[in-house]
């Protein structure tokens, strides 16, 4: 290649470095477990996408979901396990957009507090992944409990906290072996009482919400100053080599010093890393768009939200979703004016993206039950919703918050086989899940104890020694 043609080349690539540069250490080395073709008949499957078919028949072959229909067809897979779900559900994984499994690791003991950097308002620079513990015997209860994607984030201390991780919950020897391939990283950012009362106490800022817009605004504008940098190094490398746009004065172009903490910032706001924030009140959530809107960048989700319901109109107007409790409420003041038909409400305006989540490690074992708790108190308030409505909640709008939906969070055929079968409704008191699928493996099956996964940090009896 010519001299001035590789400088060229250098300079396009060198425009992006910030982003190339985070993007590219400790890539996923998830591989999908071993899988047979799998044909589920004589089931009722909820698609994730409203539709729901009874005496349906589900196709997992190479990883993929390969045919979906109701049994009136000749669906066939050559040499397929049958698994005969007649009286049961199936419903694509779970997947949980707020999780601390990992970084908030059971026992818990001070050694497994890995969550919140607390050091300084700002921890851009962090990424969650670096406190996963894989061995967490949480993945495995939740794995029972049919999820199969997570995303782990940072804790809310902070203004800006760090990088989350969406993982797929097999088990692992380390985080990068279950870390979603392609999956893009989240920003936690917190807004509202947390930051100014963890940094006010210290007397330092923020103390306010004042403080703590003012903030955001600082780092906001210090990230737009280093893509600025950047850019302009590039344009210098490529007017050198094209014979264009001058150079420094000495002649050569000035290499930017790299800031991991401006290098997250950055790839937020060119839309790399996806914006997810901890907010309660309504007044909160707006004041955080106006400053989305200020920068350029767009939230993909606002976390816990009790007051979502409130602006629920310009969220989906916004293409926010909310990523919401179904009952939590009351437990501080900001989190008074909560109500138990928040989620039902997100969900009612057209585009409306609500979502279940569960922020500990008993309710991401229980997400169905939450949704179904969601439901009804949506269904009491004279508000349409079926179940084909409500599994979305758990599966194709926390994907679409992740970036993954164009991969899992519905059954269709080409998606990732991810599936659950659960023993009858899912939304009923009583479910559970009887076999779980990801990428087509059987992962956890509730009649078979070698497809029960158990962390080498739990306590097990032998079958013999069972009373």
């Amino acid at each position: 290649m010519h001299f001035k043609s590789l400088l060229v080349t250098l300079a396009s690539c060198l425009a992006a470095a910030p982003a190339m540069l985070a993007a590219e250490p400790w890539a996923s080395t998830y591989q999908p477990l071993p899988s047979v073709p799998t044909l589920i008949v004589n089931a009722t499957i909820l698609t994730g996408t409203g539709q729901r078919i009874e005496n349906g028949s589900l196709l997992l072959s190479g990883g993929r979901i390969a045919q979906i229909g109701d049994g009136s067809g000749s669906m066939r897979g050559d040499d397929a396990v049958v698994i005969d779900a007649a009286g049961r559900w199936v419903t694509p994984g779970l997947i949980d957009v707020h999780s601390h499994l990992g970084v908030y690791a059971s026992p818990h003991v001070k050694a497994h507090s890995d969550g919140n950097e607390v050091s300084a308002p700002v921890t851009a620079q962090v990424w969650a992944e670096h406190s996963v513990w894989p061995q967490d015997p949480g993945f495995n209860r939740a794995l029972a409990g049919g999820v199969t994607t997570l995303q782990v984030l940072p804790g809310s201390a902070n203004l800006i906290g760090g990088r989350g991780v969406t993982l797929r919950n097999v088990p692992a020897v380390s985080y990068q072996g279950m870390k979603f391939p392609g999956a893009p990283h989240g920003l936690k950012m917190a807004c509202g009482e947390n930051p100014k009362r963890v940094y006010g106490e210290r007397m330092q800022a923020p103390s306010t919400r004042m403080g703590n817009v003012a903030g955001y605004r600082a780092e906001w504008i210090a990230a737009q100053k280093y893509i600025q940098d950047w850019d302009e190094y590039a344009r210098k490398v490529a007017g050198q080599a094209t014979g264009g746009a001058p150079v420094a004065a000495d002649g050569e172009p000035q290499l930017p010093v790299r800031d991991l903490k401006l290098e997250t910032l950055a790839a937020a706001l060119k839309g790399e890393i996806l914006v997810h924030v901890h907010c309660y009140r309504a007044d909160d959530m707006m004041t955080m768009l106006d400053l989305a809107e200020e920068f350029g960048y767009r939230i993909s989700a606002f976390h816990h939200g009790v007051e979502a319901y409130k602006v629920a109109g310009e969220l989906a107007q916004r293409g926010v979703c909310g990523a919401l409790w179904s009952d939590w409420w009351g437990f501080k003041a900001e989190a008074w004016d909560g109500i138990q038909e928040n989620i039902a409400l997100v969900d009612r305006p057209p585009g409306g993206c609500a979502i279940v989540h569960s922020d500990s490690e008993e309710g991401i074992q229980r997400l169905n039950q939450d949704a179904a708790k969601a439901m009804t108190r949506g269904q009491r308030a004279g508000l349409d919703i079926p179940p084909e409505r409500a599994i979305r909640w758990i599966t194709a709008n926390p994907a679409r918050a992740l970036g993954i939906l164009e991969q899992t969070g519905t059954l269709e055929p080409g998606k990732r086989a991810d599936a659950v079968i659960w023993n009858g409704n899912p939304f009923s008191v009583y479910a559970q899940a009887d076999q779980v699928f990801i990428d087509g493996a059987r992962v956890y099956d509730r009649n078979d104890p070698s497809r029960q996964p158990v962390s080498d940090f739990e306590l097990r009896q032998p079958a013999e020694a069972r009373p």
